[in-house]
């Protein structure tokens, strides 16, 4: 897609990824960064994001998907990217062909891995196994931890490079269940032989537990530029943000007081305005919820608030008496002459999280991809 065909656009600023890398790996060292740049790079863009992320000293990858990683390798990149959990045994034979890493919970796993890496001739094909210390979701018991790792090195093509966990609540620094888990992660780690990377800390892990860090940490939300949680604002005060979403506006109407406005007439306008159209949606992002919360935008630096239903395609914005023609640009979430609407800020006013947000914002929307210094404001 063109920008001729949309007056609506995503606009990431690469030089923010890197120096989100370059805070996180201040922040974590000695411990590397890994940079997650799964779900298209979190909404970013993932094959963009992932080479910013390397040049910035980014010292692997993360990915959710086979399809992901492949993504990755087909576009020419070389690092170490791992595929965050046990994938189906169809994928096996993708996994070894594309040097991917994979995450094993399972004797299933491991012995789909080893069938695909002897039917290719693949020997020394490293595997990291991850371990269920508390959040229930995915991975082997620590009790199955050493059977497990024994099942790896049996088979003679594969070995144990990796042990790790994935942190619950670590976006709560004041709940003990993040030293539960990091100290049940050291116990496995104890009874394995020497593990080459050990890994438990996400976002939040990285920068508010440094018992987490461990050999590498694996950054999502923060290498965007955006808070793990409200509790963390603080500890992600360096970051900076490198989405933004803008729009132009369409189309401008002078409205009555008591005129209703868009799908369901449920808007009544208080007062005579200047309402103008920004053509952009719920299709590309722009939550249908929104409609009635007043969640503002940015027009010549001033904050408009969302008025009606959110629709499909399009949104309105009451603009008072203030001066709006078609063309003027709109920052939905971004920086416009010297205010700011985050992602966190949708996210609260949901009662969501900025991942959700950022993730949301779909493929129809172009990404343009930009490098900016220091705290550049858009104009």
């Amino acid at each position: 897609m063109t920008d001729i065909e949309r007056w609506a656009w995503a606009e990431v600023d690469l030089s923010a990824i890197a120096h989100n890398i370059g805070v996180l790996r201040d922040t974590v060292a000695p411990a590397a960064v890994w940079a997650v740049v799964k779900a298209d790079g979190y909404g970013h863009g993932a094959l963009p994001v992932a080479v910013a992320a390397l040049d910035a000293g980014s010292a692997g990858l993360c990915v959710a998907l086979v399809s992901e990683g492949v993504a990755l390798r087909e576009a020419g990149i070389d690092a170490p990217v791992l595929v965050l959990s046990e994938q189906p045994p169809a994928a096996a034979p993708a996994l070894v062909a594309h040097r991917l890493t994979p995450t094993v919970t399972t004797a299933a796993g491991i012995d789909n891995l080893a069938t695909a890496a002897e039917e290719a001739g693949v020997t020394g094909f490293g595997v990291h196994l991850k371990v269920d210390t508390g959040m229930h979701r995915v991975g082997a018991a620590p009790h199955e931890a050493a059977g497990l790792a024994e099942r790896i090195a049996a088979t003679g093509c594969l070995y144990l490079s990796g042990l790790f966990t994935h942190l619950a609540v670590a976006d709560e620094p004041g709940r003990a269940e993040t030293a539960g888990q990091v100290a049940a992660l050291d116990a496995v780690r104890a009874a394995l032989p020497p593990v080459d990377l050990v890994h438990a800390a996400n976002s939040a892990g990285a920068l508010a537990h440094p018992a987490a860090r461990c050999s590498l940490v694996r950054a999502g939300i923060a290498v965007y530029g955006i808070s793990p949680g409200s509790d963390l604002d603080h500890a992600a005060a360096a970051l900076r943000p490198a989405l933004s979403l803008r729009a132009r506006v369409s189309f401008v109407t002078r409205r009555g007081a008591g005129d209703r406005l868009s799908y369901g007439l449920r808007y009544t306008l208080p007062a005579d305005a200047n309402i103008a159209t920004v053509p952009i949606g719920y299709a590309d992002g722009v939550r249908r919820n929104l409609s009635g919360l007043g969640m503002p935008v940015l027009i010549h630096g001033h904050r408009y608030p969302i008025v009606g239903t959110v629709t499909m395609d399009q949104l309105l914005v009451d603009c008072g008496d203030d001066g709006v023609a078609a063309g003027d640009e709109v920052t939905l979430i971004g920086q416009q002459d010297g205010e700011r609407i985050r992602a966190e800020d949708w996210a609260r006013a949901l009662g969501t999280i900025a991942y959700e947000v950022v993730c949301g914002i779909s493929a129809r929307i172009p990404r343009r991809y930009v490098r900016r210094t220091g705290a550049h404001q858009h104009d």
